[in-house]
């Protein structure tokens, strides 16, 4: 009974605290409210001991041969400043009202890729990872007009999830549930719609086995079978936070995905394609990405039916 109630407590303190954030970050200049939430990150990572740990873990597991263990930890360290940072990004455009003031501290660059891809007529979807104030992305598609359906996992606390969800609709998005809604989703592509997508996290849905930093992970497949399947261009897309503090978003050019008929290889070398961007990017802003998340929890002995 103990645990159930603890995480009660935890998940009702959390909720009240964000809350808070939010009320807070439309109040507060936002360079002076920027620095402020990266202090309170850098709090963060001394007040949870287990999260610091696994953070740490994680970084020696994907750079163990390339970095000192005093490196590792003064990036683990910069990965919790850099997260309350983006954080204070995210909460603030909430209320961001207009392409025109999201571009105040926002800077988009490779539009042009994303339109190119949406001409052709068969859908589009972007591809993106949990790196920098990766929600942002969510307001920046509904304000260029894509009206976007963004397919996430659920949080475990309905309340953060209802939060959540607000802030992906607020201006135009659609939020859907990671692995439901597939046939709205094909059609949506089939009509020329668009679709954000982030594969890089070990979820509780179909997955195969890619290699992420010379480790076999579990990588939800979604991605690739609904490009495959409904012709729709592949376009990733990356946001980070810059030493100016300004936001920087880019859409890379389209993505040729393998074809070679055999749709289950088709599905896994393309998922493994999309994995080894993901993990480029995250090489180039080690300090960005969420280290403390699982990603190697899944291995191919325990593999998800």
């Amino acid at each position: 009974m103990r645990r159930p109630i603890q995480k009660k407590i935890k998940y009702f303190l959390l909720y009240h605290f964000v809350k808070l954030l939010l009320s807070l970050s439309s109040f507060i200049p936002r360079r002076g409210w920027i620095k402020a939430c990266g202090f309170l990150g850098g709090v963060t990572y001394h007040l949870l001991p287990a999260t610091r740990k696994q953070t740490i873990r994680h970084l020696t597991i994907a750079f163990e041969k390339e970095k000192s263990a005093e490196e590792i930890l003064r990036l683990s360290k910069k990965v919790f400043v850099r997260m309350g940072q983006n954080a204070g990004d995210i909460f603030r455009s909430l209320k961001v009202g207009s392409l025109e003031n999201l571009k105040r501290f926002l800077t988009i660059h490779g539009l042009e890729n994303c339109e190119a891809a949406r001409a052709k007529g068969k859908g589009v979807i972007t591809l993106t990872l949990h790196l920098g104030a990766f929600d942002l992305q969510a307001t920046a598609l509904a304000l260029l007009g894509f009206s976007p359906y963004i397919i996430g996992t659920a949080l475990k606390d309905e309340r953060l999830n209802a939060l959540l969800k607000n802030y992906r609709n607020a201006y135009g998005a659609i939020a859907i549930e990671r692995g439901k809604e597939t046939v709205r989703l094909f059609k949506a592509l089939k009509n020329g719609g668009s679709l954000a997508i982030l594969i890089d996290q070990d979820t509780d849905v179909q997955s195969v086995f890619v290699n992420f930093f010379n480790r076999p992970a579990s990588t939800p497949l979604g991605a690739a079978m609904l490009a495959l399947r409904s012709g729709a261009a592949v376009v990733p897309m990356y946001i980070y936070l810059d030493d100016n503090l300004r936001q920087q978003m880019h859409f890379l050019p389209e993505i040729e995905l393998a074809r070679t008929g055999n749709d289950r290889e088709d599905i896994v070398v393309n998922t493994q394609i999309f994995t080894s961007l993901a993990e480029e990017l995250i090489r180039k802003y080690p300090e960005q990405w969420v280290w403390m998340h699982e990603r190697w929890r899944t291995q191919p002995s325990a593999e998800k039916n």
